[in-house]
């Protein structure tokens, strides 16, 4: 059997997914990446050749994510696309005629827009934490909630208290402000949901035409308030795909079959998980750039650079392989 692997690397967890030349999803994994992106994309290799019928072969390999440069080192990836790419990919195959993808992840969120399976616009939050899952697990966690039990337990609400949402600070003491007048949990928790879809629109949808069909992807579409809040926002039925949380790594196994169509890949091997891999970086003083180069090692040995606007790190490196 012959299955494409996807690898989504992200500040907050790191996810990967096999399909089959069909198409269909074959493993999927989701994991926390802890800031140790190197040893969970290890981890993650390893539970996936575990999980995979023994004989399987990979047949491609792409990467997306904050972190693809680095998987795709690690991996030999034959695709590296960033995740607006990947999301929309995985969106138009999962719901056929998407027109809008609304995406929370752990430290930022992004809307897409598609127009005939285009790509016509999209804008990314990067600057503001609000709304984001590393704010709604600290919010869980603050009211000794599980993350598990935010949706639920927001869609008890009857009538949701005004939180201001705007900032991730602001939020949090309206939030304790509202508790210490006596307003109970579930109408707090329903109102956070309202002012962080509030916060969405007024800064990444502002401008956007938002059309049916709208999916919500990312890890924060497993919160069923924040699906409510965006329906009764929009007014538009919102979908939440199966594997919502894994979309970017599913986009990324879908572009991995389009370009290498079963030619020679460059994936290295599930031994890469043993490997000794390190990562490091310097400050390159050649130019007023100051460009922060970042290098990669496999056991002692310079693998891959980037970073430097001129090339002249990455070139050498280039150029030293082709000699050797």
């Amino acid at each position: 059997m012959y299955v494409y692997l996807g690898i989504d690397v992200g500040s907050v967890s790191t996810n990967l997914v096999a399909t089959g030349e069909d198409g269909t999803i074959k493993h999927s994994i989701y994991m926390r990446t802890s800031g140790k992106p190197i040893e969970v994309v290890q981890k993650g290799l390893k539970l996936m050749h575990l999980a995979l019928p023994p004989g399987t072969k990979v047949a491609g390999v792409g990467t997306t994510g904050s972190g693809r440069h680095l998987a795709g080192v690690m991996t030999g990836a034959d695709v590296v696309k960033n995740e607006i790419t990947t999301h929309a990919i995985a969106a138009s195959n999962v719901v056929p005629g998407v027109q809008t993808i609304l995406e929370i992840g752990g430290q930022d969120s992004k809307i897409i827009i598609l127009r005939n399976g285009v790509v016509s616009d999209f804008a990314m939050n990067t600057v503001c934490a609000a709304g984001t899952g590393s704010f709604l697990d600290q919010q869980a966690s603050r009211l000794n909630l599980d993350i598990e039990d935010f949706g639920p337990q927001a869609l008890q609400s009857k009538v949701p208290v005004q939180i201001a949402g705007r900032c991730a600070v602001f939020a949090e003491s309206d939030m304790i402000h509202k508790q210490q007048m006596g307003y109970n949990i579930p109408d707090i928790l329903a109102g956070l949901c309202e002012a962080l879809v509030r916060n969405y629109m007024n800064n990444v949808g502002k401008g956007k035409e938002i059309l049916a069909p709208v999916v919500f992807q990312g890890g924060v579409a497993a919160n069923a308030g924040m699906k409510w809040a965006f329906e009764k926002a929009l007014e538009i039925e919102v979908i939440v795909p199966p594997y919502f949380n894994v979309m970017g790594a599913l986009g990324a196994a879908m572009l991995a079959r389009e370009s290498t169509n079963r030619r020679k890949t460059g994936f290295r091997g599930f031994q890469v998980a043993d490997s000794d891999f390190c990562s490091g970086g310097f400050a390159c003083d050649g130019c007023p750039n100051i460009c922060e180069v970042v290098e990669i090692q496999e056991g002692g040995r310079v693998i891959a650079r980037w970073g430097d606007r001129c090339g002249r790190w990455s070139n050498a490196l280039a150029n030293e392989e082709k000699i050797s």
